[in-house]
């Protein structure tokens, strides 16, 4: 948002910040979405590079192609254990494993 347009807003009463201030989130809180966030991002990354489509997915991790869609939205029910399982599944290595968690959102391609 350009800044002029911010302040703006900043004095008509709007405030702003981040998604976890307005959550409430602790710092650990928030890691641990961020973390989710970015492995579900790498397997719909990954997906797409080896062109396949998410039913192609779901029969390769013998799951759904719903499941699939719930892995690559970051869904409450979908475990950080599941999506690693998955992109280790997709033949991310364990190195590449810990660039996606260790990488800051700000330097992750889009």
């Amino acid at each position: 948002m350009r800044r002029v347009k911010q302040t703006r807003l900043e004095k008509a009463g709007w405030r702003f910040g981040t998604a976890a201030d307005f959550l409430g989130l602790s710092k650990e809180e928030a890691a641990f979405v961020e973390l989710k966030l970015a492995l579900a991002r790498s397997l719909r990354q990954r997906r797409l590079r080896k062109g396949m489509t998410q039913v192609e997915l779901a029969k390769h991790l013998h799951s759904s192609q719903s499941r699939v869609a719930k892995m690559e939205a970051a869904a409450l029910s979908v475990s950080i254990d599941l999506l690693v399982r998955s992109l280790l599944a997709l033949g991310v290595s364990r190195r590449e494993l810990g660039r996606i968690i260790a990488t800051p959102r700000s330097q992750r391609a889009a």
